[in-house]
Parts: structure tokens; sequence; C-alpha cells
């Protein structure tokens, strides 16, 4: 993981997502790893991404003062990432979400990691690929609290959630929110990301992340992608 995160900042990357996407307080449990030693993976996560930051930071920076460069590299920040409920499901729902939980159902799932996450010192949270308008309310809920910023980012399929609400009504919920410092869009379609980006700045008035998926789909049952992809370097100014 470590060695990963390494080549992603040697390839230009000024974010790190760390590995915690998918790593929950019950899908360890499952595992046979008790409360504490969840706890212990989670904050994990964060140190190796910054432990890999920090290397690249200091190679990039002996690299620019030895070509006469006085500035030294820019810092790498480490984005502690929070996945949806469906991805500690692994059946393919958090393209769905409508888990038949409320919101604060979904609050108190999220909590316990948001704040084992947010003790590891990151720079931000990445709540994202989140599927539904109404998880992204628990987790901003969970999240109020932990004292670190945080970017929201959904799953989309064309001007809506996963779940069918307006994109508009769905950033909207982040737009008098100071502790989110960015919304926007991941893993989708990469032809549904333009006007997703456009629909994010100028509901919320926030910065805009996004990285939409290659544009193959995924096979829940199959557990593995299919198609090709469509993505197109080319798209990344508009």
């Amino acid at each position: 993981i470590e060695a990963a995160h390494t080549a992603y900042v040697r390839a230009g990357a000024r974010v790190l997502i760390t590995s915690s996407y998918q790593a929950t307080y019950e899908g360890f449990a499952h595992r046979g790893a008790g409360h504490e030693e969840a706890t212990g993976l989670l904050r994990r996560s964060v140190e190796l991404a910054r432990v890999a930051a920090g290397r690249a930071v200091a190679e990039r920076t002996a690299a620019e003062r030895a070509g006469g460069g006085e500035r030294g590299a820019e810092p790498v920040w480490v984005a502690a990432s929070v996945g949806p409920y469906g991805a500690m499901l692994a059946d393919g729902s958090e393209y769905r979400g409508r888990y038949g939980l409320s919101v604060a159902e979904l609050a108190r799932f999220h909590r316990p990691r948001i704040e084992a996450l947010a003790a590891a010192g990151p720079d931000a949270l990445a709540l994202e690929t989140v599927p539904d308008a109404d998880e992204a309310e628990a987790m901003l809920s969970a999240a109020e609290r932990c004292g670190v910023p945080v970017w929201l980012s959904y799953s989309i399929a064309g001007e809506t959630t996963r779940a069918g609400q307006p994109l508009r009504d769905a950033f909207a919920l982040a737009a008098g929110v100071d502790q989110v410092i960015a919304v926007g869009v991941n893993c989708c379609e990469p032809g549904d990301a333009d006007r997703a980006v456009e629909i994010a700045a100028d509901t919320t008035g926030k910065p805009v992340v996004v990285y939409p998926n290659s544009g193959e789909e995924w096979d829940a049952t199959a557990r593995s992608w299919r198609g090709r992809a469509t993505f197109d370097p080319g798209r990344v100014k508009a």
C-alpha cells in the first residue's frame, strides 16, 4: 500500500486517498478483528499514506534543490477515504443506495470509523462514492465534530444520484457547510462528469473534485470489470 501511494506521488499526485474505503468495524469483525484491532487498522491506513507522502515530498525537494531551486516541493495531502454503507456489504449496493436504513441509523454506522480516521490526523476526509443524498446527510452529520475538513463526492447516473435524487438537491446539502471544502462526483461514467461538475460548482460555490471511472462496468456477481475504457484524458481541461 505504501509503495502504491509513493508511485502516485511520483506520477504527480498532490492528494493521496487512503485504503480505508471499504474498511469498517463490522467488516473487520467478520474477519475476526476486534474493535481495538480495527481501530488500529483504520489509523494505519492514514499512517501509510502519510509516510509515502513525506518520502515523496523529500525526494522532490532534494531533486529541486539539486537543480538549483530553493522552494522545495509542494506538500501532498492525505485524504482519509470513507466509503458508503454499501461498500461494507460488498454486493454492489453502493451503486444503488436505498439500503432501508434511516439517516440516523446510517450516521451511527459511519460515526465510529470517521472518528477513528480523523484521530489519525489526515488533512481531509473523502466522503466518496456516496450513492444517496440521505446517506450524504448522515455522513455529514457523523463528521460534524471530527475537526477535519471533508469533501463530499457522489456516485451518479446522468444528473441524479444513483438513488435517483436530482444532483442539484444533493449538492445543496453541502452548500452552507463550512467544513465541506469541496464537492463533486466519482466512480461514475466519464460522460456524466462534465455536467455534474457544472451543477456542483453552481449549486455550492465550492471547489469541485471529479474522478470518474475509465468507462468499464462493475459486475458485482463476477467481481470483475466488464467492457472497455472510454475515458479520454483530453477531456480533463473541459
